[in-house]
């Protein structure tokens, strides 16, 4: 599968599907961004980039990236 990439105003987030261990963390962290029930799932420009950083910095997988 790969990197699936979704891209922001201001970020650009990459999933790796493959090898998340659906912790959950940034749907806890950010519901209005990481909603496993909107298509996309991945939705940037709702939340400040501080914000969706910080959240993908608790990804204990490291299946969320980020390129600002």
């Amino acid at each position: 599968m790969g990197f699936k990439e979704y891209r922001g105003e201001k970020i650009t987030v990459y999933f790796d599907g493959d090898i998340c261990q659906h912790a959950a963390e940034c749907v806890k962290g950010l519901p209005e961004v990481f909603n496993v029930k909107a298509k996309p799932w991945i939705s940037l420009d709702h939340a400040d980039v501080k914000n969706v950083v910080e959240v993908i910095n608790r990804c204990p997988s490291g299946a969320l990236k980020y390129k600002i």
